[in-house]
């Protein structure tokens, strides 16, 4: 394991994001190590004032926030254009359009002021996202994406019925979940919600300080080939 790229001959501070990065095993050009550390600063000023995150360190920011979005990275195809569903303070949105700048980032924050505070950081970071401060639903009413992003937002069931009627508008769901990803698949499957659709375990990683895993749910139209 080594440390990511970085500039500098100094020693790596134990409480810093290069640090963080090197527990767990991620490797990541400088540059893009420099803009994480940046956008988790700003989402921590933010977060003295509106309730962004609970991941207010290095390692639960990296242990959560990063793992969860390298994964949902290493899913998604270079160009597409993807939309973060309820972004919140950013995850995953924000990180996606800084580990892979080439993709076309839409965050949808049906909140003004958690809207305005993710506009804020997009200028302030120098990224290409782009924020609608509306529900993800009217966003996707409005045009297709090649993906969908969830995390932390509802049960999947909820998630199904919100997005039953929109799937002309989405290309794939890519939803992260923790160890209660099955039972909540049964949920859906029992209410109807999975008819018509196909379900994949896309990816499966450990849970930091659990002897548990997250998962990523891919989840497309039957009749239409897995991408």
């Amino acid at each position: 394991m080594t440390e990511p790229t970085t500039n500098s001959t100094e020693p790596i501070a134990a409480d810093s994001l290069p640090a963080a990065l090197v527990r767990h095993g991620i490797e990541l050009p400088a540059a893009q190590v420099e803009l994480l550390d940046r956008y988790a600063r700003l989402l921590w000023e933010w977060n003295e004032k509106l309730n962004l995150t609970r991941h207010t360190d290095y390692e639960k920011f990296v242990s959560r926030d990063v793992v969860d979005s390298l994964a949902l990275a290493r899913l998604l195809h270079a160009g597409e254009t993807v939309l973060d569903v309820g972004s919140g303070g950013g995850v995953p949105g924000l990180v996606l359009a800084i580990l892979r700048p080439e993709l076309k980032v839409h965050l949808a924050e049906a909140t003004g002021k958690k809207a305005r505070v993710l506009e804020s950081m997009v200028q302030e970071l120098g990224l290409t996202a782009q924020v609608f401060s509306t529900r993800a639903e009217k966003q996707l009413a409005q045009r297709r994406y090649d993906a969908v992003v969830v995390r932390a937002v509802g049960p999947l069931a909820e998630l199904l019925t919100w997005f039953k009627p929109l799937w002309p508008s989405i290309g794939r769901l890519l939803i992260v979940k923790g160890p209660k990803w099955v039972e909540e698949r049964g949920q859906a499957r029992h209410l109807g919600l999975l008819q018509g659709l196909e379900l994949r375990k896309a990816a499966e990683y450990p849970l930091p300080g659990t002897t548990s895993d997250s998962v990523v749910l891919k989840i497309w139209p039957e009749g239409v080939p897995e991408k």
